[in-house]
């Protein structure tokens, strides 16, 4: 009998760890050589103003295209699927049985926290119309008649994205420091304060709540930012090189705050698998939960102070000091957190995934088959290709070290004076090096 019928998972990252070996150590400092070699070269021999244009540039979809994907019965479509599918998922979170096979753990750790970022990178910031709670706050607008967008207060532009980073942290400690969090009484209460506070914000604010506090859609709008999907300020939906959508990105108050807690969190998931980290753990004396919560809070903090600090140090190397620097860079570290979450992530959605997607044919463990997959088993051949694998881990870092590299060389020839826009960016170079070479030390040592 499979794993996926008797329900062998083991309760580690929500429901199960990484399904791989650790990356060879031979691999993992070719790769941080790599990285460090190409970084300095693009350092040196990149263009000196700046090509990328942000929201001005791509290429327009016909219009009937344009107007098909704007449609009301479209976007309606989407929301009313989005609905159904979370509904679904629900029935399995408020009446199915508290065992690992109730696959509702799968449903939130994999297919929603690390499925939204394929998805988003494939559709764009589809998230917004699919998210079932602003289409639950858009049913009750309707109902009440009432304008969305208005709430009963006027939400401060200094709010920013703050809620949805600090919700992003939360999410994080459940995935990977609560205690029993493969259990329904856990996700239950955690997805209970989740609905409460994103629901009554909206309330309170309108549905600009959304974008200011859920993490989930910020999550996925800030991945959406690398898809090749936009929107012209005319209105127009484009087609745009991916580096290109990604300096399209506005700062706003918390987007620092934000990337931070999505790349330490990363950072201290692979940390937290580490023999070094286990082993300390199970001799210290201390409470598991407790410093694992202080070590993932100083893997973000770790993240934040040393991203800040370098982009204000480049501000003052460049002669460009301002308090704005740390905002205008953030969009170059999102592909760092793009190839952290591929390296650390990938074989467990292709293995953890497959074994949500069969469980979710029976939510309530009573024998049912929905939709008729119920009784096969994951096929863990990808698992036979250790060297594939590591290879993709690899690659993923280094790719997205270098692309946060470029994003940040074409931000500062456009920020700085011309004879300072290379020595400005050696703070924040040196700081995306440590974080590459750490992202691979990890891998390493997982």
């Amino acid at each position: 009998m499979s794993a996926v019928r008797t329900g062998l998972a083991v309760p580690m990252h929500g429901i199960g760890g990484r399904q791989d070996l650790p990356v060879p150590f031979e691999l993992a400092v070719t790769g941080a050589a790599i990285a460090i070699a190409l970084s300095f070269v693009i350092l040196a021999v990149a263009w000196r103003s700046p090509k990328y244009r942000g929201a001005a540039a791509g290429k327009a979809l016909p219009a009937a295209v344009t107007a098909t994907l704007d449609s009301t019965w479209l976007r309606w479509a989407v929301r009313v699927l989005g609905l159904a599918v979370f509904a679904y998922a629900g029935m399995a979170l408020l009446a199915g049985v508290d065992r690992l096979t109730n696959p509702v753990f799968g449903f939130v750790y994999i297919l929603v926290w690390v499925g939204l970022v394929p998805v988003s990178l494939l559709l764009g910031p589809v998230w917004r119309t699919l998210n079932p709670l602003r289409t639950i706050h858009l049913l009750a607008c309707k109902v009440l008649r009432h304008d969305p967008r208005e709430g009963l207060l006027q939400l401060s532009p200094r709010v920013g994205v703050w809620p949805a980073a600090a919700g992003v942290f939360a999410f994080a400690w459940l995935e990977l420091v609560a205690p029993d969090r493969a259990t329904l009484l856990v996700v239950q209460s955690w997805l209970t304060l989740y609905f409460v506070f994103v629901m009554f914000g909206a309330v309170l604010f309108g549905n600009r709540w959304f974008a200011a506090a859920d993490p989930f859609e910020a999550y996925a709008t800030l991945m959406a930012k690398l898809s090749p999907w936009g929107r012209r300020p005319d209105g127009a939906i484009v087609v745009r090189r991916p580096l290109e959508n990604l300096d399209s990105l506005v700062p706003r108050p918390g987007l620092v705050g934000l990337v931070a807690a999505l790349l330490g969190s990363t950072a201290y998931d692979g940390f937290s698998n580490s023999t070094f980290w286990v082993a300390w753990v199970q001799e210290s004396t201390y409470s598991p939960t407790l410093l694992g919560t202080i070590a993932l809070a100083g893997f973000v903090l770790f993240v934040l102070i040393t991203y800040a600090g370098a982009t204000l140090l480049a501000g003052r190397m460049s002669d460009s000091t301002r308090a704005a620097l740390p905002g205008l860079f953030a969009h170059s570290v999102v592909p760092i957190v793009l190839g952290y979450v591929i390296a650390h992530y990938f074989t467990l959605l292709v293995l953890e995934g497959q074994r949500t997607l069969i469980l979710l044919s029976d939510p309530l463990s009573n024998g049912w088959n929905v939709f008729g997959t119920g009784l096969l088993g994951v096929n863990t051949g990808i698992a036979n290709h250790s060297t594939a694998i590591a290879t993709v881990q690899v690659g993923a870092v280094v790719i997205g070290h270098l692309l946060g590299v470029v994003s940040a060389h074409d931000r500062a020839v456009a920020l700085f004076p011309r004879r300072h826009a290379l020595a400005g960016q050696l703070p924040l170079l040196v700081v995306m090096v440590a974080y590459t070479v750490g992202g691979l030390l990890l891998l390493f040592s997982a």
